[in-house]
Parts: structure tokens; sequence; C-alpha cells
């Protein structure tokens, strides 16, 4: 990729928590999906139980994640909207 077309990081958000199977599936359809793209990601997983007003917040609803700063998924990922997501953000 040369300098001009370089794209910028998209920062992406994950509220996760322990022994959370669907935050794992998530991280991994996100990783997965930059890589396809080509999109470089900061990707950062914050355990809600570690934030108590977090964890209010959020509680039993995670993952949920944040593209670019905007709510994208709670639950689980749909793939298509997250490469559209993370192509507007870069």
């Amino acid at each position: 990729m040369s300098e001009t077309d370089a794209s910028e990081t998209v920062p992406v958000t994950v509220y996760t928590r322990e022994d959370c199977s669907l935050c794992v599936a998530a991280r991994e359809t996100i990783e997965a999906v930059a890589e396809g793209l080509d999109v470089t990601i900061d990707l950062d997983m914050v355990d809600v139980d570690e934030d108590p007003e977090l964890a209010e917040e959020y509680g039993e609803r995670v993952p949920y994640v944040l593209v670019d700063g905007h709510p994208a998924f709670k639950y689980e990922i749909d793939e298509r909207e997250l490469r559209l997501k993370l192509l507007a953000a870069s």
C-alpha cells in the first residue's frame, strides 16, 4: 500500500466480560473482517466488570461494539455490516 492511499486506523471498542463466548466470537470476527479488508484497527477490549459504572450500564448486554466511537453491534456482529462500517471509517 502506498503512502497516498494509506487509510487511517479505525478505533474499535468491544465491551466484554470474562467467560463470554459471544465476546470471543466478536473479537475473532472483527479481526478477520478488518484483515480481509486490509483496514488497520485499534481494538480495545474493555472488561465491564472492572468498572462499576460500565458494569451497571452494560451488564449482561455484551459484547457491545463501538466502531469509530459509534454504537455498532450488540451481542452478535453482522460481517457485511461490519465491512461497511470499517470501510466508511477508514
